[in-house]
């Protein structure tokens, strides 16, 4: 058996630490080991790179503490529109749904786009028309709304009217969750689910449902889920332009991801950050901002979450 590997990230747009109690942080972390495990316990058992960041996702999708599914962002019309992708670094095969308002996990719809259909992006209510047809579960959209993003809303709206939303928060403006990750066969894959930036604008569309932007994965090179402005990691196509510094120019994984991330969007000005697994199973997760929800395995079996500078080590069991 390869090395298998795992990489999650719950968005690079974590609040001050004085913005939540110690107990809301310990959760939050709860819940990232939790999506940990559920990913870890697919490689370990010889389960496929695809299906090990499905199952991680799920968790981050179902948990109020992140931007995807239960807890994601508003929209200006203080609705929800949400976003996700995932990819086969084997073949390079895709699958995305975007501005979805119904279906409980939308990383599911995007892996049912990738199996069942014959294209790669779904929009809207067709998107969610494709999802029930397929039996997955379809919610009411108060399912996704929770206080905490109705704050964000509220404060964003203030931001707007005072001329300030540059100085917003990370936490305040953006959020996604993702994972990356490396089996024993040595395929990559990756998937990345978000509801967005909080009062965006309806019918915006971010970089997580579109391959090599938000989301990519190619066997041999590596495997990548970002969180940040979507609108640049578009533009740059940062998803793409790591895989092609791996391949082209023979960087590690560690230094084309920090090259991107500190170099490429400096300019932008833009809270940025992402995870990547390299084919040989190396892992990083460079952020720009004050902190970023992450989590990683080591090949020894030991689970680390992190929200800002520190790392702790969780348990392999709840």
């Amino acid at each position: 058996m390869g090395s298998i590997a795992l990489a999650i990230h719950g968005g690079c747009g974590v609040m001050a630490k004085l913005d939540l109690t110690e107990e809301e942080w310990i959760a939050a972390r709860a819940d990232l080991a939790k999506a940990l495990r559920a990913g870890w316990k697919v490689l370990s058992s010889g389960g496929s790179a695809l299906d090990s960041v499905e199952a991680a996702v799920l968790v981050m999708e179902d948990s109020p503490h992140f931007n995807a599914g239960h807890g994601a962002a508003l929209t200006v019309a203080g609705t929800h529109e949400l976003d996700a992708a995932i990819m086969d670094g084997s073949n390079l095969a895709a699958g995305g749904v975007t501005g979805v308002t119904r279906i409980r996990n939308p990383i599911k719809a995007a892996r049912a786009v990738m199996v069942h259909d014959d294209c790669v992006l779904l929009a809207g209510p067709a998107a969610d028309e494709f999802a029930r047809t397929a039996g997955l579960e379809i919610v009411d959209p108060s399912y996704f709304t929770t206080s905490k993003r109705e704050k964000a809303l509220a404060a964003m709206k203030a931001h707007a009217a005072a001329g300030t939303a540059a100085a917003a928060s990370e936490s305040e403006k953006h959020g996604t969750v993702g994972a990356v990750a490396l089996d024993a066969a040595g395929h990559l894959a990756a998937a990345t689910s978000t509801g967005g930036y909080n009062n965006k604008p309806l019918g915006r569309i971010g970089d997580t449902p579109i391959p090599g932007a938000g989301t990519y994965a190619r066997d041999g090179v590596c495997a990548v889920s970002g969180t940040g402005k979507g609108e640049y990691f578009i533009r740059h196509a940062v998803g793409h332009e790591i895989a092609s510094r791996i391949a082209y120019l023979g960087e590690s994984v560690e230094t084309a991801a920090a090259k991107v991330i500190h170099e490429d969007l400096k300019p932008h000005k833009i809270g940025a950050g992402l995870v990547a697994i390299g084919a040989d199973g190396s892992i990083t997760a460079p952020y720009n901002t004050d902190g970023m929800f992450r989590g990683w395995v080591t090949p020894e079996g030991k689970f680390f979450v992190g929200s800002h500078g520190e790392v702790f080590e969780v348990g392999a069991e709840a």
